[in-house]
């Protein structure tokens, strides 16, 4: 599982220089796009995301004492230092909560934890909606799970993980981001059904038909803290308990008409977006599974952005004009991903078409006096695992 790690040398000598010794071992995990099924993975329901090339890698040693370090490479400074047993909600700032809140999640299930050195490095655009969060998340997990021999299998690394980010950093996140992080193969989207956590690999080449998924930066920040995010998982709760449902999940496309008058409007529209989506995620794994040309996708993701932004409210100016840009320019469909409030957007487009999309993308950015957006190629990559030191 898992490409090399990256920049290893150079590493290795940071984490000498930190801490005195070198590293025992590492594990690398990837960001993560989603094709498609936004906002769905807390409502039970379907998502269709893929691992990408960019990686966080957690370099690991362990320590006498009872102490916890974690620097980065991309964060300067001397590395923050806590006690195993000081771990809580809130006691440590900035991206080091990520690791120590694994760690903490750890000693809450009764593992045998010590004190232990974190290096952390990586690629994955921070505040860009790629999931930075989820792999440094797992990738530390399965180093501790590796340095310890604890014998977790990939669905608990995937449960620590997210418990690690819903209790000790605060937000209500679902499961898809470290699920894609974990589960993900090389060359596939990954169909997960977040009630049972089954799984399903769906081939996916879009190289082969002459397509790219262009994922578009809009440099509008991605924070999911600050309330917004939250509030929607509990309207969707809300709108389950009135109608008499585990999730929404359970209300089918043609139950809407019945079901959205029993709500207040607000709420009737999260369920529409939530119902639809799941509707769509099934759509395009039945084109995908059909061998149908990928290009027949599009209009899916464009209706799914267009939900985001009307239905869920989730979207923002930067994320609208990119998906606006990028469809006049010719673009087979466009949407948001992520939780939204900034972030990313991706584009299905021609392979050679490319740099005219961008471009447009560009100068809308420009005409809107807003961030240039930046740009990458998602390439369905494999999940996360060990690496060299």
């Amino acid at each position: 599982m898992g490409g090399p790690c990256r920049r290893r040398g150079a590493v290795v000598s940071t984490f000498a220089q930190a801490y005195g010794h070198a590293p025992e071992l590492a594990w690398r995990a990837p960001g993560r796009i989603n094709v498609i099924g936004e906002h769905t993975d807390y409502n039970d329901g379907f998502v269709l995301p893929a691992a990408l090339p960019q990686t966080v890698t957690a370099r690991v040693a362990r320590r006498s004492d009872d102490l916890v370090r974690v620097c980065s490479a991309q964060v300067p400074g001397p590395p923050v230092e806590v006690r195993i047993d000081a771990i809580a909600p809130g006691a440590v700032p900035g991206a080091a909560a990520y690791a120590t809140g694994v760690l903490g999640e750890l000693r809450d299930r009764g593992m045998a934890v010590t004190g232990v050195d974190i290096h952390l490095d990586g690629d994955v655009p921070r505040g860009a909606g790629l999931s930075s969060s989820a792999a440094l998340e797992c990738a530390v997990a399965g180093a501790l799970d590796s340095l310890w021999g604890l014998g977790l299998d990939a669905r608990a690394l995937v449960d620590v993980a997210r418990r690690a980010e819903n209790v000790y950093v605060g937000v209500p996140c679902g499961v898809m981001d470290q699920a894609a992080a974990v589960l993900s193969r090389a060359g596939h989207l990954l169909l997960l059904d977040t009630r049972d956590m089954t799984t399903r690999h769906i081939p996916f080449d879009p190289a082969a038909f002459g397509l790219e998924l262009l994922v578009i930066d809009t440099r509008a920040p991605h924070r999911l803290v600050d309330g917004e995010y939250a509030r929607r998982r509990e309207q969707c709760a809300r709108a389950s308990e009135l109608l008499g449902v585990a999730a929404l999940r359970d209300v089918q496309p043609d139950e809407l008409p019945g079901a959205l008058p029993r709500l207040e409007p607000v709420l009737a529209r999260r369920t529409r977006h939530v119902v639809t989506e799941n509707a769509r995620v099934r759509g395009t794994v039945a084109l995908l599974d059909a061998g149908e040309d990928p290009r027949r996708v599009g209009p899916l993701l464009t209706a799914a952005h267009r939900s985001l932004r009307d239905d869920f409210e989730v979207s923002c100016a930067e994320l609208d004009t990119a998906v606006a840009s990028a469809l006049a320019a010719g673009a087979y469909g466009a949407r948001m991903i992520g939780g939204g409030f900034g972030g990313s957007a991706l584009a299905l487009v021609d392979a050679d078409r490319r740099a005219a999309v961008v471009a447009a993308v560009r100068a809308g950015a420009e005409q809107a006096a807003l961030p240039e957006p930046a740009f990458l190629t998602a390439q369905p990559s494999a999940g996360a695992g060990a690496c060299p030191c």
